[in-house]
């Protein structure tokens, strides 16, 4: 359903998607970063580029769109990896969605990061829009791996799984309106993957619960495999007996050795011998 109206969208305004629109947000991003290098601290560059609801609604609307700009915080040569990441994440995504789906879903994460700093009234930057772009690659391409500390190889999926458990961990003990900002901030990949994830936890429920029946019907068919015509004994009785099919009974009439050569033969016509 949503991919039809994704799919009827793309036909209708294909034009205003913005190719390489990653390449532009990295780039950008490491504009600002060498910027805060220079004039670093509170009064800096980046604290005047940051989403501050209040700020905004005091004139300076240039928040609304220069926080998506704000570099990862971290260490040189780490913020070079990370910038490297994000456009490797990007590009993929927009060479499998096309230029016009990806920059939807960035617009969407965009809009929702706004929408959910002025709910909450919380100052935001482009994490939650980096998040979602990365949750998206890893459902896209769950067995991509990365290098952990250089070294450990590990797939994109558990990384991604991990950020989920630290999710749902904010979502059950965070205060009302961090829950809220989380939940608006992620809707482009609520959008875009939701109905995929319900699809397939509900065709994994109905497998899982179609084993369980199977299993169940075939343990209510579970039983002595052999059992002797005559005695009705089984192996259960005595693990030591040995079975055996008469060959001069027409049908399979199987017998424990003790009335193997002792008892009366079954014809098909119904007389015994």
């Amino acid at each position: 359903m949503i991919n039809n109206w994704l799919n009827k969208l793309e036909r209708k305004y294909r034009r205003f998607g913005i190719n390489n629109l990653m390449a532009y947000i990295v780039g950008l991003m490491a504009l600002v970063y060498v910027a805060s290098l220079a004039v670093p601290g509170p009064a800096g560059v980046i604290p005047g580029l940051m989403l501050h609801p209040q700020l905004v609604l005091q004139g300076e609307v240039w928040r609304l769109v220069t926080f998506l700009f704000i570099p990862p915080s971290a260490r040189s040569i780490f913020v070079i990896i990370v910038l490297y990441l994000y456009y490797i994440i990007g590009t993929a995504l927009e060479n499998e969605w096309g230029s016009f789906k990806f920059t939807l879903y960035y617009l969407i994460g965009a809009v929702g990061t706004i929408a959910a700093s002025f709910l909450t009234d919380t100052a935001a930057t482009s994490q939650y829009i980096n998040l979602s772009l990365f949750l998206a690659f890893a459902s896209l391409y769950p067995d991509f791996q990365l290098r952990l500390f250089f070294m450990i190889p590990i797939k994109i999926k558990y990384l991604a799984i991990l950020s989920g458990v630290f999710l749902g961990f904010n979502l059950l003990f965070s205060p009302m309106p961090q829950r809220i900002f989380i939940i608006v901030a992620l809707l482009n990949f609520i959008l875009f993957f939701g109905e995929y994830f319900f699809k397939t936890v509900t065709r994994r429920t109905k497998a899982a619960g179609r084993k369980r029946e199977f299993m169940s019907k075939a343990r209510t068919r579970e039983g002595p495999f052999h059992r002797c015509v005559v005695c009705g004994r089984t192996e259960e009785d005595d693990p030591q007996l040995e079975f055996r099919y008469c060959s001069k009974c027409e049908g399979d009439y199987e017998y424990c050795m003790e009335h193997l050569k002792n008892h009366e033969h079954v014809r098909n016509n119904g007389n015994n011998n």
